[in-house]
């Protein structure tokens, strides 16, 4: 997975926030392999602010309370875990995936029912 730096994440969401391309446009011309990072970068960055476009470098530990509070979450709403993990200040989307760890753990639906 390739890194980018701070500098990089800037220029490219200021590029699309001033309208000059999609997220597809944007990826293609500076050789992101995923259009979803440059929407990720974007999403973080509106919620987030600059703190939103760096690189966590820091192992957080999350109880286990609060990870099924965040399921619970996710189970009662219909957010999605992107935006529930924003929404929870968890800008690194592998969070979302562990804290689906009690769901397993207590033979929770992995789906909600709707």
């Amino acid at each position: 997975m390739a890194k980018y730096s701070f500098e990089f994440k800037k220029k490219v969401v200021n590029l699309y926030l001033n309208g000059e391309g999609s997220f597809k446009f944007i990826a293609k011309k500076y050789e992101i392999p995923a259009c979803s990072n440059v929407e990720k970068w974007v999403r973080n960055y509106k919620n987030f602010g600059d703190e939103g476009l760096f690189r966590s470098r820091k192992n957080e530990l999350y109880s286990f309370e609060y990870k099924l509070h965040v399921v619970e979450l996710y189970l009662s709403s219909e957010i999605s875990y992107q935006d529930l993990a924003l929404q929870e200040g968890i800008t690194n989307p592998c969070v979302n995936r562990i804290g689906m760890m009690p769901v397993a753990t207590f033979g929770l639906p992995l789906h909600r029912n709707y």
